[in-house]
């Protein structure tokens, strides 16, 4: 028997009136439910943030770019492990740079430290400055732009002269008050270094912000932080996607030599486009994703269980009021479908909660990795379709209990 409009509205009503005479029993059920779709939509909707996060840091290097490192992922079962080579020297880095003539940038890029301080005047960042050693193509191989000022000369890259490019923060921490850094003397790390520019703002990624980054010249961190066994790495960048794959097998054939290794032997050193780079972290976080639904699945299933048993409780409490309907000449469908949509209500209550707090839940990861504000739609939909569902198989067998009630013996029931 199909619901009229009428009908349905008037069950939503008694629906609700029901969970407020029983408020205490109903809120938990409510809370039951709320706390599995809330596991579900807050555990993706932050498993969607950290995706965001990791396509949009590598969609910053260009889908014409590649790096040359020390360092690969290798797979192993459903896992990414490290597999670490020789280190690039400086020696390899430059022939490299100056041999490759395929048309494409590239970069020479050397870490100086994680944990430098920079200071100005009275003002002073925390200690959580990344100094990073490049050249003139950095901006054209890291995605990075400038705001305000110039890049390297060649003069200063030759002799490894004290300037640097400051980050955004770092520029803003120092210099609050619209004040042109240009030109002036910062401290970085205990070396005094002449502003020559200021790096755009680009976010945070993977919970690292790129905006507390400071460039110098790579034979300026050869000078001021100079330590045994430096690992170089070198950023390519071809002038047209189209020719990508042919400079990373020139690429490689060059690097090849460079390294000393044998025709027949593997590299001993990777080749990673940024996109591989991606795909291979996306790919570990779909096993998470996995996990996360199994979880808030059975979350669900066990709200389930508890709304059956609550409205089993509520049949035989009802027992009266289901024979005077059935006197009254209610059929044995208005009274399924009147304990269905009781059920259904519950569910979809619980379902709301949950998903507004999932919601919150996966954003506040957003904050953390940078992402923008996400309204997971597909998983709100998802929610509201499970509730439904939970609520059909929660309240199907309770409803049909009720229906098939004798309405003589119900108006016995004491």
């Amino acid at each position: 028997m199909k619901l009229t409009h009428t009908v349905l509205f008037e069950n939503i009503k008694i629906s609700l009136d029901s969970i407020r005479s029983h408020l205490l029993r109903a809120s938990l059920t409510v809370l039951i439910i709320a706390f599995g779709i809330m596991a579900l939509v807050g555990i993706l909707t932050a498993i969607d943030s950290i995706k965001l996060s990791i396509t949009d840091n590598f969609a910053r290097l260009g889908a014409n770019s590649f790096s040359i490192q020390n360092r690969t992922l290798i797979q192993t079962g459903g896992n990414f492990q490290s597999q670490w080579f020789s280190r690039i020297t400086y020696d390899e880095a430059v022939a490299f740079k100056e041999r490759f003539d395929f048309p494409a940038y590239v970069s020479i890029q050397v870490p100086g430290t994680g944990s430098a301080t920079a200071r100005y005047a009275s003002r002073e960042t925390n200690p959580n400055i990344r100094i990073i050693g490049s050249d003139e193509n950095y901006l054209l191989t890291s995605g990075a732009e400038l705001e305000r000022g110039r890049n390297f000369s060649n003069p200063e890259l030759l002799y490894g002269a004290n300037v640097v490019l400051l980050g955004y923060d770092v520029a803003s921490t120092l210099f609050p008050n619209n004040e042109d850094p240009l030109g002036e003397i910062v401290s970085i790390a205990s070396q005094r270094y002449q502003v020559i520019g200021v790096l755009s703002r680009q976010g945070a990624g993977l919970g690292f912000s790129e905006d507390l980054n400071c460039v110098i010249p790579y034979r300026t961190v050869r000078q001021n932080f100079s330590r045994p066994n430096m690992n170089y790495t070198i950023n390519v960048s071809s002038y047209t996607l189209e020719g990508l794959e042919e400079a990373i097998d020139e690429a490689t054939g060059l690097f090849r030599v460079i390294r000393g290794d044998r025709f027949g032997d593997p590299n001993s050193f990777d080749v990673s486009k940024s996109d591989n780079i991606a795909q291979a972290l996306l790919e570990n976080i779909r096993f998470v994703t996995l996990a996360a639904t199994i979880i808030g699945l059975i979350t669900l299933a066990g709200a389930a269980i508890g709304l059956m048993n609550i409205m089993l409780v509520s049949v035989t409490e009802r027992t009266q009021e289901i024979g005077i309907r059935k006197a009254l000449g209610a059929t044995r469908a208005n009274i399924k479908q009147q304990f269905l949509s009781e059920a259904i209500v519950i569910c979809q209550i619980g379902g709301i909660v949950g998903i507004i707090f999932g919601m919150l839940a996966g954003n506040g990861i957003s904050v953390i990795v940078g992402s923008p504000f996400i309204i997971p739609w597909m998983w709100i939909i998802s929610g509201v379709l499970l509730c439904l569902g939970v609520g059909l198989v929660a309240g199907y067998y309770p409803a049909a209990k009720a229906s098939r009630l004798d309405p003589i013996e119900s108006l016995r029931y004491e």
